[in-house]
């Protein structure tokens, strides 16, 4: 729904380091901004070629573009003359990017000084409570940023959530039809679509041959929908082919069809249409908990696996989880005191989906009064500018 503008502006700075996810983030939540609060946004980008894989509007050759009624302004480097004039009345810097010297500087300059917030990474450790909202005083300059933190909590920011998911969600779940359709135009075949429907976004650790492996061997036909760049070595060597977008196979019950990129608003229904998501990072995770799906996360990896620390977290609060689930989470990860067994986690797993799908509603239900992450963020800039 749109909101009369409020004349507000707001700066977003993005460096996109996981590929699709950091950009993902930040697309999303500047046009919630802008669609949802009449902010007027301008998100600051330091790669266009991976933003352009979720946005296909995007034109890689230029320095400044609108999309969808946002300033989109290529990030080149850490250089630049910037003046107070061009200081917006919110700034955000995402996960901790070090924006330009010059334009800090211009903030200092600028009366009233601007709302400057690090928005944080998603974790559900207990620690981001204590962090939530905290304030940074500059060490030169009369500044002062706050953290601000997605999370799980009502002690934290909440998630990225329009004010209309739920119920576009709803009804396309509700078009089996259009459903068919929407899958179709992927290659997705009549029989594929009464089978076990299976969405694949992960990073390279992944251990997708094994399961691949167990899959095949499945006592009823699965189909994967993996997109295209993703798992690369696994893929190529199931579907005996160079792993571009159109390719597929099919060996014993397993169906492999490789997705081109495709525009957010269609990864959302491409959620909504599997009967199970493999995710990856932090964008598709929180769009796969509001897909009402049983999902698996393969969380970004760390040296000394320290991420390991952030997904079991995450575990200890997640109430739609069975043993099962545990356990494909951790064997998926490498977070196990062994190794996965796939062929023993996956029977149980299936079994468990119906019931994973019913819990999640109830998760759902406690994420959504924690608010959402646009509205919560403007709230706090209020009380602090």
């Amino acid at each position: 729904m749109n909101h009369s503008p409020t004349h507000t502006s707001l700066a977003l700075f993005c460096k996109v380091v996981d590929n699709y996810g950091d950009i993902g983030i930040c697309w999303r939540l500047a046009r919630q901004l802008e669609q949802e609060h009449g902010i007027a946004v301008t998100l600051w980008v330091d790669d266009l070629r991976s933003f352009q894989r979720i946005c296909p509007q995007i034109a890689t050759n230029l320095e400044i573009q609108q999309i969808s009624n946002v300033i989109v302004r290529r990030w080149r480097d850490q250089d630049g003359v910037f003046l107070a004039g061009d200081i917006t009345d919110i700034v955000i810097e995402f996960f901790a990017c070090d924006i330009p010297p010059a334009y800090i500087a211009a903030m200092a300059q600028r009366s009233p000084q601007p709302v400057w917030l690090n928005l944080e990474g998603l974790s559900a450790e207990e620690w981001v409570e204590g962090c939530h909202m905290l304030s940074s005083p500059h060490p030169q300059m009369s500044l002062t940023k706050h953290f601000f933190f997605p999370g799980f909590t009502e002690k934290t920011g909440g998630l990225l959530l329009e004010s209309s998911l739920l119920e576009q969600r709803a009804a396309f779940q509700q078009d089996l039809a259009g459903i068919a359709s929407f899958i179709g135009q992927f290659g997705v075949t009549p029989a594929e679509f009464t089978s076990l429907k299976v969405s694949l976004f992960c990073y390279k650790e992944a251990p997708v041959a094994a399961l691949f492996g167990v899959w095949q061997r499945s006592d009823a036909a699965i189909t994967c929908l993996v997109a295209e760049g993703v798992a690369a070595v696994a893929v190529e060597a199931f579907l005996r082919q160079p792993a571009t977008a159109g390719a597929c196979a099919t060996r014993e019950a397993l169906t492999v069809r490789v997705l081109p990129y495709i525009p957010q608003p269609d990864y959302d229904k491409l959620l909504w249409a599997c009967d199970l998501n493999f995710v990856r990072g932090e964008d598709s995770f929180v769009r796969a908990q509001w897909a009402g799906k049983p999902f698996i996360w393969h969380i970004y990896p760390q040296d000394k696996n320290l991420h390991h620390i952030k997904l079991n977290a995450f575990l200890r609060r997640y109430s739609a989880k069975t043993d099962s689930l545990v356990a494909l989470f951790l064997g998926w990860n490498a977070a196990a005191d062994e190794d996965a067994d796939f062929a023993a986690i996956w029977p149980s797993f299936k079994a468990d989906m119906p019931k994973i799908a019913m819990m999640s509603i109830d998760w759902q239900h406690q994420l959504l009064a924690n608010g959402d992450l646009a509205s919560n963020l403007l709230k706090f800039a209020k009380t602090v500018g």
